[in-house]
């Protein structure tokens, strides 16, 4: 990515980030499997946007860093933070596409709603051993028109199983387009996997 196009993506997420009014809050995979996250540990909510999944990790006892490209983002994340008395979270702005996670460094790894698929193994490089990755995005075979609309950032059927098939498997859904479509969790595939 060169300058300009890095410098495009910030002011767009910062608009984004900027138009918010409403706290953040965590990803579905986070809150549903919140009674798996260790005691203690680092944790890396990577692509953060406004840090709902930092915020309540941070809350747990866990220490916290959250990277995002969006400065307008970690801000307004960090600012948050300091108004909770989280000291154990630290927000940075960090193109995750150009600077991977340091080698055998997290206890715990969350994504939510962002597709690299080139990062993956870097992410699961960046887990110490036992260590987990919660991960929530967007699936082709949606159902409403929520997210985005190149396909190219939406999973196919079971293919986050596939990019983290070295992990061992603790939780995943997908539910498609399978029974009454209005009712479930539709649009997106989470997982909760774990390095051995």
């Amino acid at each position: 990515m060169n300058g300009n196009d890095l410098q495009n993506l910030r002011e767009k997420w910062d608009k984004r980030h900027a138009d918010v009014d409403k706290r953040p809050t965590p990803a579905e995979v986070l809150e549903r499997n919140l009674h798996l996250l260790p005691a203690q540990g680092l944790a890396l909510d990577l692509a953060c946007g406004l840090g709902g999944n930092a915020l309540t990790l941070a809350r747990h006892g866990l220490d916290v860093v959250a990277w995002d490209i969006s400065p307008v983002a970690i801000q307004r994340l960090n600012a948050c933070a300091a108004e909770e008395g989280l000291t154990n979270l630290t927000g940075e702005v960090r193109d995750v596409e150009q600077s991977s996670p340091p080698h055998n460094h997290f206890d715990l790894i969350i994504v939510s709603y962002y597709l690299e698929r080139a990062l993956i193994p870097d992410l699961v490089d960046a887990l110490r051993s036992g260590g987990l990755i919660y991960y929530q995005t967007f699936i082709q075979a949606a159902v409403s028109a929520t997210g985005p609309q190149n396909p190219a950032f939406r999973l196919a059927d079971n293919e986050l199983l596939n990019l983290f098939s070295s992990l061992q498997l603790r939780y995943y859904r997908e539910e498609n387009r399978l029974g009454n479509l209005d009712q479930g969790t539709r649009d997106v595939a989470m997982l909760v996997a774990q390095k051995p």
